[in-house]
């Protein structure tokens, strides 16, 4: 027969990111732009939409041309 283990998850076993808050510490960008902590990983998806969305938005306002008034 085998035997079964049953594995208890805490919760720093589920989610990502530092058990506290004093175990990194960063300066300068590197305190909002991080891959280690949730609010820096959320900074860098957001600055990436940003740029992103201004990219089309740039390129998209160059292909229609302006109406003029006759």
């Amino acid at each position: 027969m085998s035997a079964v283990e049953f594995v208890t998850l805490t919760k720093s076993d589920i989610m990502a990111g530092a058990e506290n808050k004093s175990q990194f510490q960063f300066i300068a960008i590197k305190k909002y732009f991080n891959l280690y902590t949730l609010t820096g990983r959320m900074n860098c998806i957001l600055a990436t939409y940003g740029g992103i969305a201004l990219l089309v938005f740039k390129l998209r306002s160059k292909k229609t041309p302006a109406v003029k008034a006759t």
